[in-house]
C-alpha cells in the first residue's frame, strides 16, 4: 500500500466506553465486540506508526458545566441517562484514548457523531496533506459513519477496517457497513498489515 496522504483515523475508542471502570462499564454496558478492537487495531497502529503515517484519535467529549454537570445532547441524555459528572470530560482519564492504541499524534475533541462537525479535523487533515482516511473504531451506526460520510463529502478517500469497527450489536454493524460500501473501499484489518 502507498502510504503517501494517509492518516489513521481511530474514533472514540476511549476508556470511558471501553475500560470496565469507565463510564459504560459502570453501567453494565460492556460489550465483547468493541472490547476486541484495541487488540484486532494496536499491530496496524503500530505498523503504520513505523511507516510515518499520522494517528488521529477522535474523542468523544461531554463539556462541563460551570458546576461540573456535562452538557448532554436530549437525544444523548435520554439514550444514556448514567452519564454523569466528569464521564467523557475533557481531559479526564475516560476520556483518554486507550492506552492500547497510544501513543497517537492528533487528538479531535468531538461533541457530535461526526468527528468534522465544529471540529479542526478538516484543517488538520489538509495541513497534513491527507487523501485518504483509514478508519476504525466506535460505533459503526454512529460515529464511525457520520465520520466517514462527511469525509467523503469533503472530497476524502476512505478505507474502513470492517473488522477495525464496532456497534453495540452485529446486525446494527453489518447493516453500517452495507451501507459505506457504496461510497468508500471496505477491507479486514490484515489486508492492511505489512
Amino acid at each position: 500500500m502507498n502510504l503517501a496522504g494517509i492518516a489513521l483515523l481511530i474514533c472514540d475508542l476511549q476508556n470511558d466506553f471501553l475500560h470496565p471502570e469507565g463510564a459504560y462499564g459502570r453501567a453494565g454496558l460492556a460489550n465483547p465486540q468493541i472490547a476486541a478492537l484495541p487488540a484486532r487495531i494496536a499491530p496496524l497502529a503500530q505498523a503504520l506508526r513505523a511507516s510515518i503515517v499520522p494517528t488521529i484519535a477522535t474523542q468523544f467529549t461531554l463539556v462541563p458545566d460551570r458546576g461540573g454537570a456535562p452538557l448532554i445532547s436530549p437525544h444523548l441524555q435520554k439514550l444514556r441517562p448514567f452519564l454523569t459528572t466528569g464521564d467523557f470530560a475533557p481531559g479526564a482519564w475516560g476520556h483518554h484514548t486507550i492506552d492500547e492504541l497510544q501513543p497517537v499524534d492528533f487528538t479531535i475533541e468531538k461533541i457530535a457523531y461526526s468527528a468534522f462537525y465544529m471540529t479542526r479535523l478538516d484543517w488538520l487533515l489538509r495541513r497534513l496533506g491527507i487523501q485518504r482516511l483509514l478508519v476504525c473504531g466506535i460505533v459503526t451506526n454512529g460515529g464511525v459513519t457520520s465520520t466517514v460520510r462527511d469525509a467523503l463529502v469533503r472530497d476524502f478517500a476512505v478505507t474502513v477496517f470492517e473488522d477495525g469497527c464496532a456497534a453495540f450489536d452485529t446486525a446494527t454493524h453489518e447493516t453500517a457497513i452495507a451501507a459505506l460500501r457504496s461510497g468508500c473501499e471496505i477491507r479486514q484489518v490484515k489486508e492492511v498489515l505489512f
